[in-house]
C-alpha cells in the first residue's frame, strides 16, 4: 500500500455544498446573455432602426474578458457563498452598475465616428437583461447581508450619479441623452409637474387618512363602510377612474366659472389629482388605523398612571409608538402615485406620463425611456428613502411595549 493509499481521503457531501440558487442563476444568465445577445444597436438616425452589436466588436477583447472575469467571478463566489463572500459579490455588482456607463462611454468611441453627428447609440437587450439582473441581484444581497435602507440608499444615489455624470459628459451619441439635449426644457417642466402632483395627492391623503381613520375608532360602526368604500375605489382601473372624473369636473366648471378660474374642468390636473388621492387613501387609511390600534394597552395604561390626559396620551405616546408604521403607509401611498401620476398625462396634466405616450405613439422607444426611467427612479429614491427614515424612527425592541405587531 502507497503512501497516498494511506492518506485519509476527506468526504464531501453534497448537503454541505448550498450555493445561493438565486445568485447562481442570476449571474448565469447574466453571462448567457452579454455573449449570445446584442449589447449595443447602432443606428444611422432618429428614423432607422439600428443594428445590433456584439460584446467583442463593442468593448473589444480587453473589455470583454474583464466583464466576463467578473461574472465568472461573481458565479464562483454564489456556489459556496459566505458573509465575506457576500461582502465582495456585493463590491462587484456595485462595481459592475458603475461600469456599465463606462462601457456605453468605450462602445460609442468604438463604433460611432465622428463623421456622422447624427448616428444614435441604443443599449442593447443584453445591457437591459445586466441591469436589471444586477438590481435584483443587489436585492438579493441587501437580503443576505442585512443592510439597511439607509445604506442601501446611499449606494442607490452613487450609482445614480454616476450614470447622469457619464450620460451628460461622456455619452452625446445615446439615443436617451440626444433625447433628453432636444427636449430639456420640457423634460423639467415635466418633472415638475409629476413631483408636485405627488407631493399634492400625498400630502391631501395623509390629511384626509388621518381625520378618517381617527372617526373610525372613535364611531366603530364605520369602520365596515368606510374600508368598503376605499376597497371599492382602489378595484376601479385607473385609467377609468381617471376618465370618471372629467363629467362632474367639467359640469361643476360650467356651472360656476369661478372653479373653471381657478383651474377645476374636465381636463388637467384637477381631476389627476382627485383620482391620485382616491387611490392613496386605502392603503393610508389602513396602515394608520393598524399603527394607531397595534400601540399596546399596557404602555396607555402606564401613561394614564403618569396623569396624561387622553389627548396628551395621543400625541407623545400613540403617536410616537405607531409612526414607523405610519410611515411604511406613506411609503407605499408615495410609490404608488408615482407610478399612477404617469396615466394622468392622458387627461392633461402633464408629468413624465407624457413623454411615454408621445414615444408610443411615434414608435419612438427613447423617449418613452425618457419618461419611463425617471419614474422608476423617483420610486426607487421615495421608496428607499421613506423606508430608512421608518427604520430610523423605529424603537428597538427593548423599548417596545408589548408584543403586538
Amino acid at each position: 500500500m502507497s503512501l497516498l493509499d494511506a492518506l485519509p481521503t476527506p468526504q464531501v457531501s453534497w448537503r454541505q455544498w448550498r450555493p445561493n440558487r438565486v445568485l447562481f442563476v442570476l449571474f448565469s444568465a447574466m453571462l448567457a446573455a452579454v455573449w449570445l445577445l446584442d449589447v449595443v444597436s447602432v443606428a444611422p438616425n432618429r428614423i432607422v432602426s439600428g443594428e445590433g452589436v456584439g460584446l467583442i466588436e463593442a468593448m473589444g477583447w480587453m473589455g470583454a474578458s474583464l466583464v466576463s472575469a467578473v461574472i465568472l467571478t461573481l458565479l464562483a463566489l454564489s456556489l459556496q457563498p459566505s458573509r465575506q463572500g457576500y461582502q465582495v459579490v456585493l463590491v462587484g455588482v456595485s462595481l459592475l452598475l458603475l461600469l456599465l456607463p463606462v462601457g456605453l462611454m468605450v462602445a460609442s468611441h468604438r463604433l460611432i465616428s465622428s463623421d456622422t453627428p447624427m448616428a444614435r447609440l441604443n443599449m442593447g437587450m443584453a445591457y437591459w437583461l445586466m441591469l436589471s439582473l444586477l438590481l435584483l441581484g443587489w436585492i438579493e444581497l441587501r437580503l443576505r447581508l442585512a443592510l439597511s435602507r439607509r445604506r442601501l440608499l446611499l449606494m442607490l444615489a452613487g450609482v445614480t450619479v454616476v450614470w447622469g455624470l457619464c450620460v451628460m459628459l461622456g455619452l452625446e451619441s445615446l439615443a436617451l441623452g440626444q433625447e433628453f439635449r432636444a427636449r430639456d426644457d420640457e423634460f423639467w417642466r415635466a418633472l415638475h409637474q409629476h413631483v408636485t402632483l405627488v407631493s399634492a395627492s400625498v400630502a391631501i391623503s395623509i390629511v384626509l387618512g388621518l381625520s378618517l381613520t381617527m372617526l373610525m375608532r372613535r364611531y366603530t360602526r364605520c369602520q365596515k363602510i368606510a374600508f368598503g368604500v376605499l376597497n371599492f375605489l382602489q378595484t376601479i382601473p385607473s385609467i377609468a377612474l381617471f376618465g370618471l372624473m372629467l363629467g362632474p369636473l367639467a359640469w361643476l366648471a360650467a356651472k360656476w366659472p369661478l372653479l373653471s378660474q381657478l383651474g377645476f374642468s374636465g381636463i388637467g390636473w384637477a381631476p389627476a389629482l382627485l383620482a391620485l388621492v382616491a387611490y392613496s387613501l386605502l392603503p393610508m387609511v389602513r396602515n394608520t388605523y393598524i399603527a394607531l390600534e397595534q400601540v399596546s394597552p399596557e404602555t396607555l395604561e402606564a401613561a394614564r398612571g403618569m396623569g396624561m390626559r387622553n389627548r396628551q396620551r395621543f400625541i407623545q405616546v400613540r403617536l410616537p409608538l405607531a409612526l414607523p408604521v405610519l410611515l411604511e403607509g406613506i411609503r407605499i401611498t408615495t410609490v404608488q402615485a408615482i407610478g399612477l401620476t404617469a396615466v394622468a398625462a392622458l387627461i392633461g396634466a402633464g408629468g413624465l406620463g407624457a413623454f411615454i405616450f408621445q414615444g408610443l405613439g411615434q414608435a419612438a422607444m427613447d423617449m418613452v425611456l425618457l419618461g419611463a426611467l425617471p419614474i422608476l427612479i423617483l420610486a426607487l429614491i421615495a421608496d428607499a428613502g421613506l423606508g430608512a427614515l421608518a427604520d430610523i424612527l423605529r424603537p428597538n425592541d427593548s423599548v417596545q411595549s408589548g408584543d403586538s405587531p
